[in-house]
């Protein structure tokens, strides 16, 4: 097993970070009270409130999926690869009703961009996975 570069290190943990961020806005997303619920906008409110239990299972898959891919990472671990590619396609699940299903783009146009920036952080650790692997950096 060859040594990984610095960089590699210190992009896993930025990653795993990252990742961890969104554990918690899931966290808080799925447990938003009642009180929280009733400050956010009508529209916000009726996207929340129409969203599939699918959609809401992709996101979970798509954050713990990338947060344990991390650490898979971290640890060089070949599982991790499969992990972050889970986790990039729970993604593109929860994407298909967001932007395709729902119109939450209309509703905030911002989300596109946020989403299109995990999206692109996502495909940046599936393809950092793959390069670790096939230079013997995990096994």
């Amino acid at each position: 097993m060859d040594k990984p570069p610095k960089w590699y290190y210190a992009t896993a943990i930025v990653a795993l970070l990252w990742n961890l961020v969104g554990c918690v806005a899931y966290l808080a997303d799925v447990r938003m009270s009642p009180e929280a619920l009733a400050a956010l906008s009508d529209a916000q409110r009726a996207l929340y409130e129409a969203r599939p239990s699918w959609a809401v299972g992709a996101t979970a898959v798509a954050v713990w999926g990338g947060a344990l891919g991390c650490v898979g990472l971290l640890a060089r671990k070949a599982w991790s690869k499969w992990l972050l590619l889970a986790s990039l396609a729970a993604l593109v699940v929860q994407n298909i009703w967001l932007f395709g299903l729902s119109g939450a783009a209309a509703v905030d146009p911002t989300a596109l961009g946020l989403q299109g920036m995990v999206f692109a952080i996502a495909v940046g650790l599936v393809l950092l996975a793959r390069r670790a692997a096939h230079r013997g950096w995990i096994v």
